[in-house]
């Protein structure tokens, strides 16, 4: 049975082929990295730019670097990107004392994997990490099916004590009749621990992150492990990475192979691959060593990504992906205090230290910063944990009885806000709730386009081949989608060259939806794209312009909790988002706001459920202003389902009546203020947007019509037709 002295001999076969055919490659990249400032030549010019960029998010006094620059060999970039590389990677083992820190948070999720058959008797040892408040990860040749999974079990703190003495165990049994899947050819499985959130809260959990630039060739990794089943141990930076495949890194070392399972860690505690075979090195000299393989992070969660899997096992995922707080044991520990500029941020999964607080602690929230700045901001603490996404309610009232010091994970600028208590007379109200951004954009699945139900697929709307070019790419985008970017329950497709958005994409669940109060707006810039691609505050400074919501702020406010909703709601405040309209576009604006909430409400919806498609029409001819050029005229596709299964798609525009029939006869001077609401078929929708909505013209009520080229003003939502 699977065990871990080692993998299996067919999959040892595999590696070692791997291995065999970049032999050539390897040796000029290792030979590149012995070089004066080799690191920044060893790969990809692009991969070197993200990474730079991730680690910006770190460390204080590193700025991102143009790619292009770069690549083009420009000597100032080149200086730049080796000076960051060769101080942050080539550190001769110099690390901030935080390292240490931010590896022992890691270290307390990882455990021993107890493999057993069907008669209980011991099959082997594996290593796991959780990697949600539910769920393990190890490797399939570890866990290969759900009944191995099921009469085998996980430990942790199997290790010694900081006085050699062994620290009590902590076993857990396996469940994966409440989650269990395996993916033979990446050699991974992820099962649910048979244990209470509350009860595994004190090992915390290392969140997967499927942005690139976590690590580069040349970076040094960690791998915490069980060799043998034996007490978990650290192979601390004895790995390089020396090659990186499409779906595996490969990373040298003269130690021993690292244990089945086991979590691959940068710098920064991020996990970058799970580690799964080791074979000897064909070019290593005569004393020997080894090139071991691990599965890439980002390859691992694209293929749970494509997986379908039942509701309840499917929030269990929706947690691994969009999960942000990790609770480690309790330690004594004093208040943190600020950081100084000559120190990194805090690392990825380190521990927060916090004292023990009286029974009205602890709340902690993450909100991203417009600056990127990094700025902790104490204040008198609340009485409720409320993460960025999902929540943590078992451990609630551990955390406000001062037991349980809260953890959370930094991969990206933040500020870290505790609110005081609100004191309140007669029903409890609740506390002002400031727009937090999830700091890691990996984890947005963005708009579904299976999302409504009877099988009706939505896809997104196709670009126009000549708007091709003009699509912002999303420079952390992996899986072959590079012009999209995806928030909680929407996507949004950007013009670069006119820095406001080809159109947005939302799907809206009537029934969990939740009406969060607006709080004062706080708009930023998405980091995976360039500045210069968005329409920024410069351009609504001093002046009647109203940042204007493309995907309303509640479309996308939806879920089974309150955090879910709250991380949709907080997604909008993109720049990406909105568009400039000037402040008398409010003057009918009811009707165009109102669209969504009534079809819901009074058709025949199914589930009550709907999506939206939103975007200006981007005219050659619209009012240049500030670099921008204004849009006169938006629109909007929304489709449902009704009781009947038939499907149903309606246009609706947002325009003066002068220009219902076509943006040439615009006058000179635009009246901003007289817009009308019209349903329009989707064809004419497609016709002034160059955008193909595929088969929903098909499905417009209006192209059933007699009249389908006309457009019907909409003066009360009562005359829709639907």
């Amino acid at each position: 049975m699977a065990a871990v002295e080692g993998p299996p001999a067919g999959l040892r076969e595999e590696v070692a082929a791997r291995v065999a055919g970049r032999s050539e490659q390897r040796r000029r990249t290792i030979a590149l990295l012995a070089e004066p400032g080799g690191i920044a030549r060893a790969d990809e010019p692009m991969r070197v730019a993200t990474r730079i960029d991730r680690l910006s998010r770190h460390y204080r006094d590193i700025h991102p670097i143009d790619p292009a620059a770069i690549t083009a060999s420009d000597p100032a970039a080149v200086t730049a990107a080796v000076a960051v590389l060769e101080r942050i990677i080539q550190t001769n083992d110099l690390l901030p004392v935080g390292y240490l820190e931010g590896g022992a948070a890691a270290a307390r999720a990882v455990g021993r994997v107890v493999v057993r058959d069907t008669r209980g008797r011991l099959a082997g040892y594996g290593t796991g990490s959780l990697v949600s408040p539910d769920l393990l990860l190890t490797n399939h040749h570890v866990l290969g099916d759900a009944g191995t999974a099921g009469h085998s079990s996980v430990e942790f703190d199997f290790q010694d004590g900081i006085d050699g003495r062994p620290l009590p165990l902590h076993g857990f049994s396996l469940d994966p009749g409440r989650f269990f899947f395996a993916d033979q050819e990446l050699d991974f499985a992820l099962v649910a621990v048979k244990a209470t959130s509350g009860e595994l809260a004190r090992f915390g959990f290392n969140h997967l992150v499927a942005s690139e630039g976590k690590v580069i060739i040349g970076d040094f990794v960690t791998i915490i492990q069980h060799p043998g089943g034996e007490k978990k141990q650290v192979a601390l930076r004895e790995n390089r990475i020396v090659d990186i495949l499409e779906s595996f890194l490969h990373y040298q070392t003269d130690t021993e192979p690292g244990s089945s399972g086991s979590p691959v860690f940068n710098d920064q505690w991020e996990i970058v691959a799970l580690h799964h075979a080791g074979v000897p090195d064909p070019d290593h000299d005569a004393f020997g060593g080894v090139i071991n393989e691990g599965v890439r992070v980002s390859h691992l969660l694209a293929a749970l990504h494509a997986q379908p899997f039942p509701v309840d096992q499917q929030a269990l995922l929706d947690r691994l992906f969009a999960e942000r707080i990790s609770l480690p044991p309790a330690t004594p520990a004093t208040p943190a205090t600020p950081a100084t500029s000559a120190t990194p941020a805090t690392p990825a999964t380190s521990a927060t230290p916090a004292t023990a607080a009286p029974a009205t602690s602890a709340a902690a929230a993450l909100t991203a910063s417009p600056d990127r700045s990094r700025t902790r901001q104490v204040e008198p603490v609340a009485e409720q944990v409320e993460p960025v996404v999902g929540q943590v309610e078992p451990v609630v009232g551990r955390l406000a009885a001062g037991q349980v010091p809260l953890t959370l994970t930094l991969t990206a600028p933040v500020i870290l806000q505790l609110r005081e208590p609100v004191a309140t007379a007669g029903p409890a109200s609740a506390a002002p709730e400031a727009i937090r951004i999830d700091p890691d954009y990996a984890g947005r699945r963005g708009y579904d386009p299976d999302f409504l139900p009877g099988g009706h697929r939505v896809p997104l709307p196709m670009l126009h081949p000549d708007l091709v070019p003009l699509a912002a790419l999303n420079r952390s985008a992996d899986d072959g989608q590079a012009h999209v970017l995806n928030y909680h329950h929407f996507s949004v497709v950007m013009n670069r060259q006119r820095r406001l958005a080809f159109f947005t994409a939302v799907n809206i669940d009537g029934e969990t939806s939740l009406r969060i109060r607006r709080d004062p707006d706080r708009w930023i810039f998405d980091p995976r794209l360039p500045d210069s691609e968005q329409t920024g505050e410069e351009v609504y400074r001093d002046n009647p312009l109203d940042r204007g919501h493309l995907v309303r702020r509640l479309d996308p406010a939806w879920g089974a909790r309150h955090a879910m909703a709250k991380s949709g709601n907080d997604d909008t405040f993109h720049f990406t988002n909105c568009t400039p309209q000037h402040k008398d576009f409010n003057q009918s604006q009811t009707t165009w706001a109102g669209l969504e909430d009534y079809i819901l409400d009074n058709a025949d919806t199914r589930d009550l459920k709907a999506t939206v498609f939103t975007g200006p029409v981007l005219a050659a001819d619209d009012d240049p202003y500030r670099g921008v050029q204004l849009p006169r005229q938006y629109w909007k596709v929304v489709a449902m389902v009704k009781q009947n299964d038939e499907l149903s798609a309606t246009g609706y525009l947002l325009s003066q009546d002068h220009l219902i029939d076509g943006l040439e006869t615009a006058p000179a001077e635009f009246s901003y203020g007289a817009y009308k609401t019209y349903q329009v078929p989707i064809r004419r929708i497609e016709d002034l947007t160059k955008l193909s909505f595929n088969s929903l013209a098909d499905a417009d009520p209006l192209a059933r019509m007699e009249a389908a080229t006309t457009a019907r003003e909409i003066a009360h939502l009562r005359q829709l037709t639907l």
